[in-house]
């Protein structure tokens, strides 16, 4: 388990998971049980971009979405302004 929040929050490995044809995943149940997702929620998809290509995307609860990323960005935003030029 990586500490990659910026705060007591531990990013982890869940679940490995398939799209298919169609472009369809299916998130596991445990999974959307501790996430606390309802059918019909809205879940933002945030995709971060390395030299012009996805490398990372991540799913958030859209009522949680401008905390999620304030949190997560934080310590990078902080890392560039604290950096000499």
């Amino acid at each position: 388990m990586t500490d990659c929040c910026g705060g007591d929050e531990v990013c982890r490995i869940d679940a490995v998971i398939t799209m298919d044809a169609k472009g369809q995943i299916v998130l596991p149940k445990d999974l959307r049980n501790k996430a606390n997702m309802k059918a019909n929620d809205k879940i933002a998809v945030v995709a971060c971009e390395k030299d012009g290509e996805v490398c990372c995307i991540m799913m958030v609860k859209a009522e949680k979405l401008v905390g999620a990323v304030t949190q997560t960005l934080s310590p990078l935003i902080k890392g560039v302004t604290n950096k000499e030029s």
